[in-house]
């Protein structure tokens, strides 16, 4: 994954891990509306001192102090973005192209950065009190994902960047932002987001949410739309208008030119943009085929359907990898960033293979983004969830070493998890989550799942220790529910990143898991690792992580909000 040896933006203190929120144990607790000094707000932020330094000395509520933060962020994220650029083109003609691509990382990320601190100081700048939770959500997610997004940045500068003026004259600015950012997520966290949730006590339904029937998808669509789909698709559909996904829509792609497109990339860019979805979903129906394509969908092409003929028919597939110039983050075969986006009977591959290191077959920055019935295949770092909140339902993944990592706030759920066989002297950890602050509600929870070896592990006789993951970043974050875990599993569990990097400061968590993998009578004994009970295992199911009862039912995917 991004930067193996490169850990931290910045050192932080020691903080007593809760599944949510972590807060030093000298602070005072007060009201938000309570006028307090910056000494007192900033005893609830990591990094008091630098805090102090960037409040107005002046007395405030947690509500001012969070609107300065919030509104200064936004101003310094126009600044490193315009810094971005003028270094791309200052430097691009004497930059190596893997330094290229860094800095091209770093304008993107960047530019998201802009709109969501735009959305953020928007909500915050309209209320003085807490928030509903699905609109607490929608800014700690957001200001979770800054955070996540400048450490890609900076990843990949110290991945490839060279080049001294380059690399220090963006550095610099990263680590300072990344502070201030910091302190805005901690008071936001503080004086926007109801109670219940820092405490972790979110509701817990347990349901089942199907659109389905007999295994089809259910549209909504006009008559004419509708006759398009029949006639190339020819699935029966329900006509109870309260059981469809809404589409207003279709395109099709076939290689052999038949149809619309006969590539991917030339529908996603006849797609509209920034719709509110109102309409419903543009849906991109792909044929079975072999697709050879590297695809980026952006942020402005919102509710789009992707829609093949099913996993090992309809397959997307590219080779990039570090070892041939990209970063980690543009290695990706399938990137999208584009909200509510919808995947579904489709396989994406990476077949750069295990000797040539991170490659990336899916990459993931995409807010409320649903994947069902799709296979991911690749060795080292096959899927990158990296970013915002994501579900992944009925899956394959296939991989190496961290096959899972990124820092969503992701749910797996009903998914077959297949480590494979990777170079000799590699073990396989399945995950490595990238939580660098305590206030982020990013983690990877993996429920109902099945964990077994792909078919050339199975068969190798070869000695592969397979572990459930290892800590990326310092507040790594990562839980294991109601899962199958065959005998593969080291009996320990867990891998340690470096000496004892992150051991005090991660959260791993096993829930009520079964098979000969699933045993934690000899798992680590790492502060940060327990094995929880019912209701702290609640926390991490999809109505209560990914607040997904808001947003799940309107893409036909069907889901369990609780525990089952």
């Amino acid at each position: 994954m991004a930067s193996k040896v490169f850990f931290l933006l910045i050192t932080m203190p020691i903080l007593i891990v809760l599944p949510f929120f972590a807060y030093p144990s000298h602070a005072t607790d007060f009201a938000p509306t309570t006028p307090v000094s910056p000494a007192d707000i900033c005893k609830f932020t990591s990094d008091p001192s630098y805090c102090k330094s960037v409040l107005p000395y002046q007395t405030a509520d947690s509500y001012t102090y969070g609107r300065y933060c919030v509104r200064k962020s936004f101003s310094q994220s126009r600044l490193f973005s315009n810094l971005v650029e003028r270094y791309l083109e200052t430097y691009r003609s004497t930059l190596s192209m893997p330094e290229v691509r860094a800095l091209e990382d770093c304008s993107l990320l960047a530019s998201l950065n802009i709109d969501f601190l735009s959305t953020s100081y928007e909500t915050v700048n309209a209320t003085s009190t807490t928030l509903p939770t699905t609109k607490a959500d929608d800014v700690q997610t957001f200001m979770s994902a800054i955070l996540t997004n400048l450490q890609t940045c900076f990843d990949g500068l110290q991945e490839t960047v060279s080049t001294g003026s380059v690399k220090n004259g963006l550095s610099v600015p990263l680590l300072n932002d990344t502070k201030l950012y910091r302190v805005s997520l901690a008071i936001f966290a503080r004086a926007w987001i109801p109670k219940e949730k820092k405490a972790g006590a979110m509701w817990q339904p347990t349901k089942k949410h199907l659109l389905f029937r007999n295994g089809r998808f259910q549209f909504k669509m006009s008559d004419k739309t509708r006759a398009i789909y029949d006639s190339v698709i020819k699935r029966k559909l329900l006509s109870a208008d309260d059981d469809q996904v809404l589409v207003s829509d279709i395109v099709i792609v076939s290689k052999d030119g038949s149809r619309n497109f006969s590539t991917i990339t030339d529908a996603i860019n006849a797609a509209p943009k920034n719709t509110n979805g109102s309409n419903g979903y543009f849906l991109i129906y792909v044929t079975a085929g072999v697709y050879e394509e590297y695809i980026s969908i952006a942020s402005n092409k919102k509710y789009l359907i992707m829609m093949g003929d099913g996993i090992n028919q309809t397959v997307i597939t590219g080779n990039r990898s570090v070892v041939d110039g990209s970063t980690t983050f543009n290695s990706a075969t399938f990137a999208v960033v584009s909200p509510n986006f919808v995947m579904l009977d489709i396989t994406i591959r990476n077949t750069a293979g295990a000797i040539k290191g991170q490659a990336v077959a899916l990459r993931s920055g995409a807010d409320l983004s649903t994947f069902y019935r799709c296979s991911f295949e690749g060795y080292q770092d096959t899927l990158y969830t990296h970013s915002l909140r994501q579900f992944y339902s009925e899956c394959d993944i296939y991989g190496t070493v961290d096959f899972i990592f990124g820092n969503a706030a992701v749910v797996l759920q009903n998914c077959n998890i297949y480590p494979r066989l990777p170079m000799s002297g590699q073990f396989n950890p399945i995950t490595a989550q990238g939580r660098t602050d305590p206030n982020q509600n990013t983690g990877t929870s993996i429920h109902n799942c099945t964990i077994k070896a792909a078919a050339d592990l199975a068969s190798s006789n070869q000695t592969v220790q397979t572990y459930l993951g290892r800590p990326w970043k310092e507040y790594s974050r990562t839980v294991y529910m109601q899962s199958f875990m065959d005998s593969l599993i080291n009996p320990a569990g867990w891998h340690i990143w470096s000496g004892d990097f992150a051991l005090s400061t991660l959260y791993y968590a096993e829930y009520n898991n079964t098979g000969p993998g699933s045993n934690t009578t000899n798992r680590v004994t790492w502060p940060g690792y327990h094995v929880i009970n019912t209701t702290d295992a609640a926390v991490f199911t999809v109505s209560s992580f990914l607040t997904g009862d808001a947003w799940l039912p309107q893409t036909g995917v069907p889901y369990t909000g609780g525990l089952i």
